[in-house]
């Protein structure tokens, strides 16, 4: 039982007609319980997670965006949110995994729009052969390039850590145009000649999360394989398509409040069955320890509000996806502030629950047998690539000067 649960809300989409979200949920549980007995080991042994994947595909959890007529789930987003939200508190990494599956998946309604005939044909497509996406569409340098030569295009360079990537069935990167430099979305088969991944990523946490890096060397790409331009230049990237990194960087939300509730719950759990150990530095122990209730007390404050205002966020992001062509820049930009709020808050509810529960605990949290100390090391490591300090100035931008945050994609 967690200790806080992501707000249920009223479902996105009016004509959704898949089994529903208390069927998704019911189902999230499960996968979550079923990831939570061997998630120590699992993260102790840091292989690549083939097993999660299929662990989660055999949930239907894959396909849970994707439209029913498409026969996929039928699912909305505040759904999927509360997913990657219950499976991070069992196993941080594999809610990673999820969430950027979700939103790469997601990515050709976005860019290319929602009733496009493209983006149905690829979410068919995923929906029948089950794949799981990996990948990254944040800036990086240097970029990518996509170059036109006799023969077609051929995307060239290498892409840095990006999630999912030593597990995915389809990839989705960032290149600029050669000669224009417009940035671009572009889906990539790994099994492609001239496409290979490198497992370097060597992260001390989140390494589950099948993280690693993508050499190009000319491979060819397809018309059908450019979902969109990634422009930021408002003549080019309308609201509806820069609702994508607020919609984005929610995922993160999710999981940095799945990790600071999982490791509470775990942790309430051990004081409750009484296997607190003595030390003479820190005389934890009793679940009536005054100690431990301030300490637990604090934390349960601390990653409720964080809770709260992510409701608001995904209130804002739900209905900024109902009003679709018709959401305005003034509108996108009130969205992906409060989204910035939720991160700033979830961040430092992350940092704070997974560092101050070992302390709770006490000596006995440094056993690497019982593997309280992972949730911290994913969090941290999920922090470093997501840094908060750029959305704090966002904010403060907008609450002085009624400045539009700027189109920044989760990395």
């Amino acid at each position: 039982m967690a200790v806080a649960t992501a707000p249920s809300g009223p479902a996105a989409e009016s004509d959704r007609t898949g089994p529903g979200r208390a069927h998704w949920l019911r189902v999230a549980r499960e996968a979550a319980d079923d990831l939570a007995t061997d998630a120590v080991a699992r993260e102790q042994a840091g292989k690549a997670p083939f097993d999660e994947v299929s662990r989660l595909r055999e949930a239907g959890l894959l396909t849970l965006l994707t439209p029913a007529a498409s026969d996929g789930g039928g699912a909305d987003w505040p759904t999927a949110y509360a997913v990657v939200r219950e499976i991070a508190a069992a196993d941080g990494a594999i809610g990673q995994l999820l969430g950027c599956h979700y939103f790469l998946s997601w990515s050709a309604r976005f860019l290319a729009g929602p009733e496009s005939v493209l983006a149905a044909r690829i979410e068919q497509r995923s929906a029948a052969e089950q794949w799981c996406w990996g990948g990254g569409i944040a800036r990086q340098e240097p970029p990518l390039t996509l170059a036109r030569t006799a023969g077609g295009q051929v995307l060239d360079g290498r892409q840095s850590y990006a999630t999912g990537v030593m597990v995915a069935d389809r990839l989705v990167v960032r290149a600029v145009r050669a000669g224009t430099g417009e940035p671009l979305a572009v889906v990539v088969d790994p099994a492609r000649h001239g496409v290979r991944t490198d497992g370097d990523a060597d992260t001390f946490g989140q390494r589950l999360a099948a993280g690693g890096s993508v050499e190009f060397d000319a491979v060819p790409v397809d018309a059908d394989d450019i979902l969109g331009s990634l422009s930021a230049d408002e003549d080019v990237l309308s609201p509806l398509t820069a609702l994508a990194a607020p919609v984005g960087r929610l995922v993160s939300v999710q999981l940095l409040l799945g990790l600071a509730e999982g490791v509470l719950a775990e942790a309430r759990e051990y004081s409750r069955t009484g296997h607190t150990p003595w030390h003479p530095a820190w005389p934890v122990g009793a679940p009536h320890d005054p100690h431990v209730l301030a300490s637990y007390g604090e934390l349960t404050v601390l990653t409720r509000s964080a809770s709260a205002l992510t409701g608001q966020a995904m209130d804002a992001v739900r209905d900024g996806l109902a009003r679709g062509e018709d959401l305005t820049y003034d509108e996108y930009a009130d969205i992906s502030v409060q989204v910035a709020m939720a991160e700033a808050a979830a961040s430092r509810a992350a940092q704070e629950s997974t560092a101050r529960a070992l302390d709770t605990i006490g000596a006995r949290a440094a056993s690497a047998r019982l593997g309280f100390d992972r949730f911290w090391r994913n969090a941290r490591t999920h922090t470093l690539y997501e840094p908060v300090a750029h959305r704090l100035r966002d904010v403060g931008d907008y609450f002085l000067n009624g400045a539009h945050p700027p189109f920044v994609l989760p990395a």
